[in-house]
């Protein structure tokens, strides 16, 4: 990537729609994520967050700007600003506000929870979403329907299986695992939840504070489903604080049968991980898959 030519394009794209002169003095890479992110610095002092992807990613970033969008239009949970989605011949921009996170305290984690239970109180006719998305780097179906279960079992359970058949390291599992999806139905007997807005990839990676203890939320995956959905991923890796769960189930208890399906919600992820990473997640997968079969036989 030739970072001068990016602070061209960049600079470029935002004049066109600004009309002034806009001088980049710098772009610092920033950490995470499979698209490189880069803070970039102008010579007023003024920064943003951009991510430089190539077009074959543009798809990537128009979907996490219309999850943004989506998010933002709640009044719920902060999001980032979003100032661009555009690009050129080499590279495709996401331009977004800057925002100077942190660590929280138990305070902020509480009003995580309490912003959380907030968004998932906007819902929907239907399960899904008025597009396709991404979770990760791994495209993500979101053909609208109005059966939970199956939601569960054809737009998310069932992609990820079949991308693990092309994996050696999934022989072991991928029949039981292809069981386990026709028994989805089994895990919500008489249990039907409302369709809430998710932000769909909400782990601790995606979630920061302002200095003022203000939760901000980022690299969503939205649709509707399932609010325990959301709140499995919360708990996995590393899992976001006790005080935020507390929070959470004061401002909106969970059904009693969370504690079974949380292991279903959670496959969907260490299937995907097994996609993105390798078999250093086939083991935990395969005593997942095992786990939920011996909790429905």
């Amino acid at each position: 990537m030739q970072i001068e030519h990016v602070k061209f394009c960049i600079a470029t794209l935002i004049a066109r729609i600004s009309r002034r002169v806009v001088d980049i003095r710098a772009l610092s890479p920033v950490a995470g994520g499979s698209i490189p992110a880069f803070m970039a610095t102008l010579a007023d002092g003024g920064r943003f967050f951009v991510k430089v992807g190539t077009p074959e990613q543009r798809g990537r970033l128009q979907a996490e700007a219309r999850g943004l969008e989506a998010l933002r239009a709640t009044q719920s949970v902060r999001v980032p600003q979003t100032w661009l989605v555009g690009g050129e011949v080499h590279y495709y921009f996401l331009l977004l506000e800057y925002l100077d996170l942190q660590a929280g305290d138990s305070g902020a984690h509480a009003r995580l929870g309490r912003k959380l239970a907030d968004l998932h109180r906007h819902t929907a006719p239907a399960y899904g979403f008025e597009r396709d998305n991404f979770i990760g780097a791994t495209p993500q179906s979101n053909t609208q329907m109005d059966n939970w279960p199956a939601f569960w079992r054809e737009q998310r359970l069932l992609p990820q299986l079949r991308l693990a058949q092309a994996e050696a390291s999934a022989r072991p599992w991928i029949d039981r695992g292809m069981l386990l999806a026709e028994k989805v139905d089994s895990f919500f007997d008489g249990y039907r939840p409302q369709p809430s807005l998710l932000h769909g990839d909400l782990w601790p990676g995606n979630a920061g504070y302002l200095k003022d203890g203000t939760p901000v939320v980022y690299d969503p995956a939205v649709y509707y489903g399932d609010r325990e959905a959301e709140v499995a991923m919360t708990e996995m890796f590393g899992g976001l604080p006790p005080a935020f769960h507390t929070a959470y189930y004061e401002a909106w208890p969970l059904d009693p049968g969370y504690a079974t399906r949380r292991g279903l919600y959670q496959l969907y992820h260490l299937l995907n991980h097994h996609h993105l990473f390798g078999e250093s997640y086939a083991q935990q997968v395969h005593a997942q898959i095992d786990s939920l079969l011996a909790a429905v036989n």
